[in-house]
């Protein structure tokens, strides 16, 4: 009996904390112009109440999430390995993006494909936000509300590069949009909630948490992931990750294949962005440097003169670039960015693509040690240029290594002999432990230009002793910085 009493009083004292738990909360409601569209205003706080249970939230929600089938004609196809499920249209990765169920293998000439995603009803009048492989080459798309109508969509604008795509639906006035929220304010733990079409599973709401922030996945420039553990599967694409507070704070996007209970959204913050400027030109604009870029390694750190591993390292400056007008050099490594600091390597694109064209700002940098400020003014990035391209650190030593005659540099594409060429990685040396690979060329030691095989020894020769050591590696396009442990 005594058992059984505890017991009761256990289930009642967590029955009075989730009670307690539907306490009200002012939260920010995005601003919408009278004719139903997002507007650029800043966001007015208004009052709403925190759903008490999650049933109160998904009926609150609900009405605002949207599934979407897709079409594609295939109108000729032979034997082709990327037609099987896993990723829209065909194709895999390893991080998947959970589109939908269609069919597999190869399907005979004129065979219809089909997809199913999710999306989010933006405004009153038909706008949409979904992903970009939800909708892309698409040939028919057809959206279906909550209430069971269902009206034929159109692109409006799409942006590959965060996928996020924007849709339109006409002949209506009274749709249920949802409130946009702040993603800055999610913090690890929070509850969220994911609505979507799982496998074609229209409405179905999953519960988890924020399991972590800022995730780099490999999926473009401008990664920048929540992870969640809310479920989420093939057909959620597109579809809301929603706070307890009904706000939406992330676009579901991507699992991982392997993975169980691992999702990313994209930031609601950046799809907000994004969206206005995919309703209003179609086409997303943004800044741009002309820099290439690599993350700052532990071992970089210190070659550069820097007490602790931060900031993005400029390996290449493009000629008439931005960068280049400001007197940004190879080697700088950018500390801070119109006021806000480079932590990592991929802070950096993220920061500069939202920058508006044509501003001026203030950069921070470090310059052999010497921290010093620029000021630059943005341009605009093309298809042909990256906002700054990443790439990865390559250490090196251990090699063999023979001078770069104009025939070799002929034979490797590049323009400029002079320098070394590696000609062999010894297995289990630094070089092969930091993926230095057969045909790299070594430009300079320690910022000092590479004339030929015997200036390249001299130089190693006189290293010998020093904890790292900085190479200037040219891998075909690519420009790359190296700090090397010597044996």
């Amino acid at each position: 009996m005594e058992h059984r009493k505890r017991f009761k009083t256990i289930i009642l004292t967590l029955a009075l904390i989730v009670g307690l738990t539907g306490a009200g909360f002012g939260v920010s409601q995005a601003v919408r112009q009278s004719n139903g569209t997002v507007s650029s205003e800043p966001v007015i706080s208004q009052p709403i109440m925190v759903p008490a249970t999650f049933s109160d939230l998904a009926e609150k929600v609900r009405p605002g999430v949207v599934n979407i089938q897709v079409v594609k004609k295939i109108k000729n196809i032979g034997l082709n390995p990327r037609n099987f499920q896993g990723f829209p249209f065909g194709g895999q990765d390893p991080f998947g993006d959970f589109f939908g169920p269609f069919s597999q293998g190869n399907p005979p000439r004129g065979f219809e494909q089909k997809g199913i995603g999710s999306g989010v009803v933006i405004s009153r009048n038909g706008y949409i936000l979904t992903n970009n492989h939800v909708v892309e080459e698409a040939d028919q798309i057809k959206v279906k509300l909550s209430n069971g109508n269902e009206y034929k969509g159109k692109v409006v604008g799409r942006d590959p590069k965060t996928d996020l795509a924007l849709l339109k639906i006409e002949g209506v006035s009274d749709l249920h949009p949802l409130n946009l929220g702040n993603s800055e304010d999610l913090k690890v733990g929070n509850w969220v909630v994911a609505v979507g079409s799982p496998f074609g599973l229209e409405q179905t709401v999953t519960a988890g948490i924020v399991s972590a922030k800022g995730r780099v996945i490999g999926s473009g420039p401008y990664d920048n992931f929540i992870q969640t553990d809310a479920s989420i599967n093939p057909g959620n694409s597109g579809g809301p990750l929603i706070n307890m507070r009904g706000e939406v704070v992330g676009i579901n996007t991507a699992i991982v294949a392997q993975g169980q209970g691992i999702g990313f959204a994209i930031p609601i913050n950046m799809a907000k962005d994004i969206a206005g400027q995919l309703q209003n030109k179609g086409h997303v604009t943004r800044g741009w440097l002309g820099v290439t870029i690599q993350e700052v390694t532990p071992d970089l750190a210190k070659s550069f003169g820097l007490k602790e591993k931060k900031g993005a390292l400029v390996a290449q400056v493009s000629p008439g670039s931005p960068a280049e007008k400001a007197g940004i050099e190879q080697g700088d490594i950018i500390l801070e960015f119109d006021g806000k600091k480079i932590s990592e390597a991929n802070d950096l694109p993220r920061i500069v693509a939202s920058t508006p064209i044509g501003k001026s700002i203030d950069l921070k940098l470090s310059r052999e040690g010497k921290v010093m400020d620029r000021s630059i003014k943005v341009g605009e990035m093309n298809e042909k240029a990256e906002t700054a391209r990443t790439s990865s650190p390559q250490p090196s030593l251990g090699i063999t290594v023979q001078n770069l005659t104009p025939e070799i540099a002929r034979d490797l594409g590049l323009k400029k002999s002079g320098g070394v060429v590696v000609t062999q990685v010894e297995s289990g040396s630094p070089a092969a432990e930091a993926g230095i690979q057969t045909g790299d060329v070594i430009r300079e030691v320690n910022r000092k230009p590479v004339k030929n095989a015997d200036d390249f020894l001299e130089k190693i020769e006189k290293i010998k002793g020093q904890e790292n050591v900085l190479f200037f590696i040219q891998r075909g396009e690519n420009r790359l910085f190296a700090a090397v442990k010597p044996n």
